[in-house]
């Protein structure tokens, strides 16, 4: 009986001061989105806890946020899509032809951040989440930076999950050269993320020079991934973003232009080096990449098709594809059917749509449009998933609420009818993970 009362008291102790916390965060949204973005950035996927299933840090923030930062917003075409999904797969999985594992990678890692994305302008004004992200993507490139110079990345001392932890905490290298992955456990990902950053450094309101020196800092962090998704997403990013997002100067335009011809210059060469000193591993991971599409011929209208891994397709062994199928696409294709895989991708085009047209131009739909390549070569791995749908939602809610936010009110530069297609109000209303192979 003794014991009992210190655990009550303590019991009651850990709920107030989560009660408190709870509060806090919904009184302070803007400091809640620094915790959130330091999260994404620089807590590792391993750091989390098993309740049912895993459950990743930021996956547990997200979650939170949601809950104290909840606000009504008008439902958009997006929002259909996402919801038809998640019925249609939850329909599957009671039927035996989605597992747990792909049911939970999908509301976790997509369906969850998504929805962060679409209510969090609600809360906190769209000039704070680009700077917000900004800094957190220079400041993760600056100890990505150091990381390579130094052959050493303090995030994988941060213990976690043992299988998570064994997946993605070792350190990888192309051509004998440490390739940085910071706290996103593999090089892509890291890559990824801060391609996608480079469209909100590029709307920051910064001075000309500390938005230079962003960009290049974040250039050459992605550079030091060796990750040919990565540097071929950043340069669409950069490019889009410097020369379609309203409100960019004409100086830091010239200033990116001069920049890039130079940086190409000099990085070309030293990329050509390092994929030819990695010899059959870069060539191999590039051919690995074709080979996937023998998977196609076992996607299934609705579900997934049972276990392929032991199948042979004309020379190819499907089992060889078992461990890491690296094209994001195909993965969905393979996991959830060729149904489910639509509806989940209208609604990621339902926000690269949105760069279609002035107006509705954002630094989110420009890291969603800058990232479409890349669904075709990478998995959906690590933070990176959620930061992907993240701006997807973002990018939604971003597009239509322009106006009450006090940005622009330009009118359209590309067909109306293209793009009500995807954005017309409908009502208004008050991974489990793969390794990739490079």
């Amino acid at each position: 009986m003794a014991t009992a009362v210190p655990l009550l008291l303590l019991a009651a102790g850990a709920l107030a001061a989560a009660a408190i916390g709870l509060f806090v965060l919904r009184q302070m949204p803007r400091a809640g989105f620094i915790v959130w973005a330091a999260v994404l950035f620089f807590v590792p996927v391993w750091v989390g806890l098993n309740a049912g299933f895993y459950w990743a840090a930021i996956t547990l923030l997200t979650v939170v946020m949601i809950i104290v930062n909840w606000s009504a917003v008008p439902l958009r075409a997006a929002d259909a899509w996402v919801t038809a999904f998640v019925v249609v797969i939850l329909g599957l999985y009671g039927i035996g032809s989605v597992d747990l594992s792909s049911l939970v990678a999908a509301i976790l890692e997509w369906v969850i951040p998504y929805i962060w994305g679409r209510i969090l302008l609600r809360r906190v004004h769209e000039k704070w989440v680009t700077a917000t992200i900004a800094i957190m993507a220079v400041i993760a490139s600056v100890l990505a930076i150091i990381e390579f110079f130094t052959a050493f990345n303090p995030f994988v001392l941060i213990p976690g999950s043992g299988v998570v932890y064994e997946t993605w905490s070792p350190l990888q290298e192309r051509g004998g050269l440490l390739r940085v992955e910071g706290a996103f456990g593999h090089s892509i990902a890291l890559g990824a993320a801060l391609a996608m950053s480079t469209a909100f450094i590029v709307a920051t309101s910064w001075w000309l020079l500390p938005k230079i020196a962003a960009v290049l800092i974040v250039a050459t962090a992605t550079v030091l991934t060796f990750s040919r998704a990565g540097l071929i997403t950043l340069a669409l990013t950069l490019v889009l973003s410097t020369f379609f997002l309203t409100g960019v100067s004409g100086r830091f335009r010239t200033a990116v232009g001069i920049s890039g011809i130079i940086g190409a210059a000099i990085v070309i060469p030293i990329i050509d080096t390092v994929f030819g000193a990695a010899g059959d591993e870069a060539g191999g991971s590039a051919d690995y990449r074709t080979d996937l599409l023998v998977l196609l011929e076992q996607v299934q209208l609705f579900g997934n098709p049972g276990d392929w891994h032991t199948l042979v397709s004309g020379d190819y062994y499907l089992g060889y594809f078992a461990r890491s199928v690296d094209n994001a696409l195909v993965l969905t294709l393979l996991r959830y059917g060729y149904v489910p895989t639509f509806l989940i991708m209208a609604a990621l085009i339902c926000a690269a749509v949105m760069a279609l047209r002035r107006s509705s131009r954002t630094p989110a739909s420009i890291a969603v449009i800058g990232q479409l390549p890349s669904l075709v070569v990478v998995a959906l791995i690590t933070q990176y998933s959620m930061f992907l749908w993240f701006c997807v939602g973002l990018a939604i809610t971003w597009a239509h609420d322009r106006n009450s936010m006090g940005a622009s009110t330009e009118r359209y530069l590309a067909p109306r009818a293209a793009v009500r297609l995807v954005d017309a109000p409908i009502i208004s209303t008050v991974d489990r993970t793969e390794v990739p192979r490079s």
